[in-house]
């Protein structure tokens, strides 16, 4: 018995019994039970929000919840009805996205080379984490009395914030996951005589992007955030200036409808960055179709 099979417990007289065993291997899952599983797991995870929406709308319908305090969902969809009609809802939805996609390319960038400038270099990071991560520290509503000193109560105001809080979850998982590459590939990298070129092309940022990935998971709730905090100051359109607008004349219904709104862009931003990660991340053991 060598050392190999006596450190694993291995015995030669289980050798025979092999046969049998391999016959009890469970066969691996197909394609379309994985699908229907798939599946499954989605429609359970609607269960919860269907089920709290029913209980709202009884719970309002039978009195025990005023109008004015909450409404009832179906009085909320007749009101998103209403100002879709009118145009209202769907100009002041296009200017949030708008806002959030140009704050998201800005600051996801920013963050993005930093994050890499910093995983690489030693000197990069004295040189700028210090300074990122007391940036970082600072709340959105202590910033904004400068912010809109800086750029007034525009767009360039609204847009700002949003790249401030999208760049810092980039910029830390990116450098994250520059840092937790295994050495070992790199220096198999090396010995297949890779370039520096082809090591960071091949190895280190594909080994980097779940990390990424993940950073951009959390920026993409972060931008929203940011804009809620932008778009309650000066703003003339967007969701924000929609809620703000209804707090002024009691409309609880709008108040809702933008909340509403907000977690359905969430949920559906998610959803695509989940997406991204299973088609960029089909070769790991932990994506791909397993998700």
């Amino acid at each position: 018995m060598s050392s190999l099979d006596s450190s694993f417990g291995v015995r030669r007289a289980a050798t025979p019994q092999a046969p049998a065993a391999a016959k009890r291997v469970r066969r691996p899952i197909s394609d379309g039970q994985h699908r229907i599983g798939t599946r499954a797991h989605v429609a359970l995870s609607w269960i919860a929000p269907v089920l709290l929406i029913a209980v709202w709308e009884w719970l309002a319908r039978n009195g025990w919840i005023a109008p004015h305090v909450l409404p009832a969902p179906s009085k909320v969809v007749a009101t998103a009805w209403k100002l879709a009609l009118h145009g209202t809802l769907l100009r002041d939805l296009g200017t949030s996205l708008l806002r959030a996609a140009a704050g998201f390319a800005i600051g996801g960038g920013i963050g993005f080379a930093l994050g890499t400038l910093v995983g690489f270099s030693r000197l990069a990071e004295a040189l700028v984490d210090r300074s990122v991560q007391m940036i970082r520290a600072i709340p959105f509503l202590a910033l904004l009395p400068l912010v809109i000193v800086w750029f007034g109560v525009g767009e360039g105001q609204k847009i700002f914030l949003v790249s401030l809080g999208v760049a810092f979850p980039v910029y830390i998982n990116t450098t994250l996951g520059i840092r937790q590459v295994d050495p070992k590939l790199l220096e198999l990298g090396r010995v297949r005589g890779l370039s520096t070129a082809l090591l960071i092309r091949r190895i280190v940022l594909p080994g980097a992007l779940p990390s990424i990935l993940t950073g951009v998971r959390y920026a993409l709730a972060t931008a929203w955030l940011a804009l809620v905090v932008a778009e309650t100051i000066g703003a003339q359109a967007g969701l924000g200036f929609l809620a703000m607008d209804a707090r002024e004349f009691l409309r609880t219904d709008v108040i809702v409808l933008t909340i509403v709104i907000y977690a359905l862009i969430g949920v559906l931003a998610d959803s695509l960055a989940r997406l991204l990660e299973r088609r960029l991340l089909a070769w790991h053991p932990n994506y791909g179709a397993a998700r």
